[in-house]
């Protein structure tokens, strides 16, 4: 028992030694959730490992929650006998209508408008909802139950779920394929609208002399690969920053309870870092929606640039 008492003794003490690491737990909030300990283990193909971490399964959840709201919505308006929708049917129908009217046709043109607006409606829908499903401390509050009733172990699946990050759009694994969705979706614009050989023909403009060409070539193939990953750097690291900034601010409330005691701490929480943490947020909010609209704006640019080149 005293043998016992003096490694609790000594781990407490390196523990207070060690004190408040503000970078680990502003990376265990925003990163994935490690792949050596997956939520769902699946087998490893061709050197891919398909297990299941906590990102997939946030992409889960986001994509059911959409399909499921959207889904119940319009079939109970479809029940209705009256035209004029009401309550959640009319914001969803004005959503559509925004993304059709002003985002979609001046981009790609009134001919290509309905080919086109379903997947950008789609990526526009997907993003906003993993946004700002990412803003809900809905893993804080488990965690909180888990600590005081649940008692969960680390090993269990809520106790997995508890760690990591839960806004899926700060993966670059994500965005970057969102981004290549957009990068095909971009080349198969451009071979239905002129067929697959000029699509590629167009990267050169007509009356170019041919030395010219030679050089004008590899600059636009590599503004065709510079375009996703515009796209995927724009949002993955708008949603990292936001929630690191909140990580941070909030973290100086421990590192002065470790450094001045608790009293000192919570005179910084109440006078600085709540106050600012709660202005960032409701920045953050403003952010998730602008970030969903440039992504979906900027892939119906391109697309409109893929189908008219003389433009």
């Amino acid at each position: 028992m005293t043998q016992r008492a003096a490694q609790v003794q000594e781990q407490a003490a390196e523990a207070a030694a060690e004190g408040f690491n503000a970078g680990e737990v502003i990376i265990e909030h925003v990163a994935n959730s490690s792949l050596e300990h997956p939520l769902i283990h699946f087998p490893t193909i061709a050197g891919i490992d398909f297990s299941v971490t906590k990102h997939v399964f946030m992409l889960w959840v986001v994509a059911t929650l959409i399909f499921l709201i959207v889904t119940v919505t319009v079939r109970r308006y479809l029940r209705q006998d009256r035209l004029v929708p009401s309550g959640f049917m009319n914001a969803l129908e004005s959503v559509v209508e925004f993304i059709r009217d002003s985002v979609v046709q001046p981009s790609v043109g009134d001919k290509w408008t309905s080919t086109w607006t379903p997947l950008l409606l789609t990526l526009f829908a997907f993003i906003l909802s993993a946004n700002a499903i990412g803003m809900i401390p809905v893993f804080e509050v488990l965690g909180l139950l888990n600590h005081w009733l649940l008692h969960a172990s680390e090993e269990s699946f809520l106790g997995l779920l508890l760690h990591g990050g839960s806004t899926v759009t700060a993966n670059f694994n994500v965005t970057a394929a969102l981004a290549m969705i957009s990068f095909f979706a971009i080349i198969v614009a451009g071979s239905k609208a002129h067929g697959a050989v000029q699509h590629w023909k167009n990267l050169v403009p007509h009356g170019v002399s041919p030395a010219l060409a030679v050089a004008l070539v590899p600059i636009e193939i590599l503004g065709m690969l510079v375009r996703p990953f515009a796209l995927t750097m724009r949002l993955a690291a708008n949603m990292t920053g936001g929630h690191i900034a909140i990580l941070a601010i909030l973290s100086f409330v421990f590192i002065f309870t470790d450094m001045a005691g608790p009293a000192v701490g919570m005179g910084i929480g109440l006078g600085f870092s709540v106050p600012l943490a709660v202005g960032i947020s409701a920045l953050e909010l403003i952010v998730i929606l602008v970030q969903a609209y440039v992504f979906t704006l900027l892939t119906a640019v391109f697309i409109g640039m893929a189908i008219h080149t003389h433009h």
